[in-house]
């Protein structure tokens, strides 16, 4: 009876050896390609990355990108508004730029200002009564704002806790910052600053559109931020409820 099975499981033995030669080709493929890319974004990744979670990640491209959107209307505030550069006592707008910029990420206060800064610079700055360079002052508010909401920091790590409630506060604060942008007005009924323009010759939204764009970032942010913490407290929660021991390492 053994001689009659024989042969059948012989090729029974092949077929698994071919399948599994097979098998771990495709394997050893796609092993590789994911190694490449592993060794990739190792490769481009930054000491300090390994320091942050996902949403310590997300909070600091965040706070990235919201500052370049800030740089960008300042630049574009400049083009519109050429009055307010020669105010700022520089020859050119990226000489007054950088200023703002540095005043921005350092935590410095802004001469114009007197000391003042996000809230209270962003209501001085949009007020008949400030004389200075407007657009700086405007910008340099607003990125003080962004700074304080998030805890005094431009960069997150594990060790740091952002407040979701003000992160949303400064979502909507920039929603407010954007209608005082575009009714404010001098005593001759002039615009204190010119942005987002509607008129026979063609219609100019940028200004809003990149205010709507880090209202957005903010807003998702909030959303991230709130849902971590409520998940820390749910898992807290439920390893009560199941008795279950919490993790030490």
């Amino acid at each position: 009876m053994a001689d009659v099975f024989k042969p059948v499981l012989i090729w029974r033995r092949r077929s698994l050896a071919v399948l599994t030669g097979v098998l771990m080709l495709l394997g050893s493929g796609c092993s590789h390609q994911q190694g490449q890319d592993m060794v990739t974004q190792f490769r481009n990744a930054k000491p300090q990355e390994f320091l942050q979670t996902s949403v310590d990640r997300m909070a600091t491209l965040s706070m990235r990108d919201n500052l370049q959107s800030l740089y960008l209307l300042m630049n574009k505030l400049y083009l519109r508004n050429p009055e307010e550069l020669r105010k700022s006592g520089f020859l050119d707008a990226r000489t007054a730029e950088k200023q703002v910029r540095m005043a921005i990420e350092q935590q410095q206060p802004l001469p114009a200002l007197g000391g003042k800064k996000d809230l209270a610079a962003l209501s001085y700055a949009m007020s008949p009564q400030f004389l200075g360079d407007r657009v700086g002052a405007f910008i340099y508010a607003i990125g003080s704002m962004l700074v304080t909401a998030h805890g005094n920091r431009l960069e997150f790590y594990m060790t740091d806790a952002i407040d979701p409630r003000f992160v949303s506060n400064a979502a909507r604060n920039i929603e407010k910052a954007t209608w005082l942008l575009s009714q404010r007005q001098d005593k001759d009924g002039k615009p204190l600053l010119f942005s987002n323009e509607i008129s026979e010759e063609g219609s100019n939204l940028s200004f809003a559109v990149e205010f709507g764009k880090i209202v957005a970032r903010l807003d998702l942010l909030t959303q991230m931020l709130d849902e971590r913490y409520r998940r820390i407290g749910l898992n807290y929660a439920q390893s009560l409820l199941f008795l279950n021991f919490l993790p030490v390492q």
